[in-house]
């Protein structure tokens, strides 16, 4: 997932950045509003989730929010000091997604992204062809979590399923291991990298397409997208 760290502060940014980075996260950092404006626009910029602090040099972050919601639907936490009740209905009101006080902690952090995306994609999944993928003889119905391969429904265990939807959202696109495990199982990678490898090969053997599924060494995996 693309993220877009608004925070002013070198030495924060950096920090956080690694952090979210070693969970699969693509970052791209904004020093303030402007910077951050400019990088939404236009919203094929594709990214998942806002980080925003307020603290920002050159407007406040209340108004910054504002403004990335008047141009994009892209899910904004906002991530500050202020903790009072006033503020943070302050920043909902003006359409920030979710509202993260620091000091934070990681996991909790983490958290909120996943859940503010999942919200999202849920939200947004009004249409048919929103709702399901066809990849060759493979559909998949992202709502009733059914897969079909040639017609014929295929069983597939909750993280199974979770795994094949999030390699069928972008396919040929490599997802980090970091990334999926973060995005499946909603954790860190130490102790689950056996664990990936195991559903992974489950669900080759299940869909009886093992080349569905490339390894891409070193770095994790993709879908390779079947000919109809």
């Amino acid at each position: 997932m693309r993220l877009l760290l608004v925070e002013d502060d070198n030495h924060v940014a950096a920090a956080l950045s690694a952090v979210l980075r070693r969970h699969g996260f693509d970052v791209t950092h904004a020093r303030n509003g402007e910077e951050a404006l400019q990088a939404l626009v236009p919203e094929s910029a594709g990214f998942g989730v806002v980080l925003l602090d307020l603290g920002l040099p050159d407007q406040d972050g209340y108004e910054v929010c504002s403004r990335i919601r008047k141009r994009t639907s892209t899910p904004v936490i906002m991530v500050t000091a202020r903790s009072d009740v006033r503020s943070r209905i302050h920043g909902l009101n003006l359409g920030a997604d979710d509202y993260v006080v620091k000091p934070y902690d990681t996991g909790e952090l983490l958290a909120r992204i996943h859940a503010v995306s999942r919200r999202t994609v849920h939200e947004s999944a009004g249409t048919a062809a929103e709702t399901e993928v066809r990849l060759g003889p493979v559909h998949i119905e992202l709502p009733t979590r059914r897969v079909t391969v040639d017609g014929t429904v295929v069983q597939l265990t909750r993280k199974e399923f979770d795994l094949l939807a999030l390699l069928a959202q972008r396919p040929g696109v490599v997802f980090r291991r970091e990334q999926i495990i973060s995005e499946v199982w909603q954790t860190s990678w130490e102790g689950t990298g056996r664990t990936l490898e195991v559903h992974v090969a489950s669900l080759r053997a299940k869909l009886r397409m093992p080349a569905l599924i490339e390894t891409v060494r070193g770095v994790g995996y993709r879908l390779v997208a079947p000919a109809a």
